[in-house]
């Protein structure tokens, strides 16, 4: 950034550039972009960076049909500009000059001066020629709801019936969901607090503790948040419960753990377990599961080690529960993290089920005979989930699927597959998710 005044725009094109140039996440450019800032700019510019990463692949298609070269020949910084431009102008809550003024401005005072005369002609040609790019950006799903070609390639393959739904679902925003600690008080009596704060929200009744808000707020607003009354955690993640069937005196493993959201779930919901051992890769991920476990006054013994190689960490004493919580594409919650589809490719994630399949044969053989391994994901690809459990159970004759009617409490959510349930982003206000549950004869 050059020595002018940082604004909102300025702050959430850079933080957008990260995410082109560098391949980070945009919650990490964002604490990056903001560490200096005036709190006050922080809603604007968490606003205007999830708005143009959210929208950038439509903005992309419709830049290609307003420049005479390449989108991506022009300069990250400049591209980040033009999409925050674009957003606001979607967003339609700033008069259209204005934009394009602001958008001229900030360009002039960042290294993109140069791009500023550029910004100007391309938004005011766009403002001329919109009607008739915004209907033929709309002709066409992958454009109209943001998504990169191979993402909406690969929807199409996988779902025929229902791509068009997932991209839709993608291109929203998520809500905001709490798991109310039944551990510390009950779901009325924190509505109760809730609706106290001025905080709108409603209970989920087919999943027990399960809390939406009306709007989404800081953490640091909620009613107890600090003393582990409630967290933070997506519905999809807290059905995760029901495949598991935990109960008092067993061991459980929750393997690839970080930031510790299951775990703490896992402990609140069976008090009485004989171990929970929360295992991650990453010993610096590892802090999360240390002070969610402590804010909810929660026990279990948290350990860094590979979960493909077991033996270096495991104590030799079998499982009756693992919850395996597999490194996946997140296209599930593509919603929640927009920038998914900036940083992510085919190559990626075709990398994915061989690492997937080695964490389940490796989980397998820590199971106890007559113990139950739960497998999920954050995607809806079936080559992450179905193809996964397909493979391994044609080559473990040794196990069986656990059917969701055997799920206790399990609530109806999902599309079925021969071996487990798949939630697609939106339903019931849900993030994608899948599971599957295997037992070992």
């Amino acid at each position: 950034m050059r020595g002018a005044v940082a604004n909102a725009r300025s702050l959430a094109a850079h933080a957008v550039a990260r995410v082109l140039r560098e391949g980070v996440t945009l919650d990490a450019a964002l604490k990056d972009a903001l560490a200096a800032a005036d709190s006050k700019l922080y809603p604007s510019v968490r606003s205007l960076g999830y708005g143009a990463v959210r929208g950038y692949f439509r903005h992309e298609a419709i830049l290609g049909r307003l420049l005479s070269t390449p989108v991506r020949s022009l300069d990250f910084l400049v591209r980040a500009l033009l999409s925050v431009a674009l957003y606001e102008l979607e967003d339609q809550r700033t008069p259209q000059y204005a934009i394009v003024d602001a958008a001229v401005r900030t360009a002039k005072a960042t290294d993109a001066a140069r791009a500023s005369g550029l910004i100007n002609a391309v938004l005011r040609r766009y403002l001329r020629e919109r009607k008739a790019l915004d209907a033929e950006i709309a002709s066409r799903p992958a454009t109209r709801h943001a998504a990169p070609i191979w993402l909406a390639d690969r929807f199409r393959a996988d779902w025929p019936v229902r791509w068009t739904q997932l991209l839709a679902a993608n291109d929203t925003h998520a809500p905001m969901w709490l798991r109310v600690n039944s551990r510390m008080t009950t779901t009325a009596e924190y509505l109760g607090r809730l609706q106290e704060a001025g905080i709108a929200a409603r209970a989920e009744e087919r999943v027990p503790y399960a809390v939406v808000l009306g709007e989404p707020c800081d953490v640091q607003e909620l009613p107890g948040f600090a003393q582990g009354l409630v967290s933070v955690q997506d519905l999809g993640a807290q059905c995760a419960v029901f495949p598991l069937g935990l109960a008092p005196d067993q061991r459980v493993l929750d393997a690839c753990a970080a930031p510790g959201g299951k775990t703490a779930l896992i402990a609140e919901r069976q008090a009485n377990l004989k171990k929970l051992v929360a295992v991650d890769i990453d010993p610096h991920r590892l802090s999360r599961v240390h002070e969610n476990l402590s804010r909810g006054n929660l026990d279990a013994e948290v350990m860094a080690g590979d979960a493909t190689v077991p033996l270096k960490w495991w104590d030799g004493v079998p499982f009756d529960r693992i919850l395996l919580d597999a490194p996946c594409s997140g296209l599930g919650v593509i919603r929640r993290h927009p920038d998914i589809r900036l940083r992510k490719s085919p190559s990626d994630i075709d990398k994915l089920p061989a690492l997937q399949g080695r964490l389940l044969r490796a989980a397998w053989d820590l199971l106890a005979p007559g113990g139950r391994l739960v497998y999920v994901t954050c995607t809806v690809t079936r080559s992450e989930n179905r193809d996964v459990i397909a493979a391994f159970l044609g080559s473990n004759p040794g196990a069986s699927i656990v059917s969701a009617e055997a799920w206790e409490g399990w609530p109806g959510f999902g599309e079925a597959d021969e071996f487990g349930r798949q939630i697609l982003p939106g339903e019931a206000g849900a993030d994608g998710f899948y599971y599957a549950a295997l037992t070992k004869q």
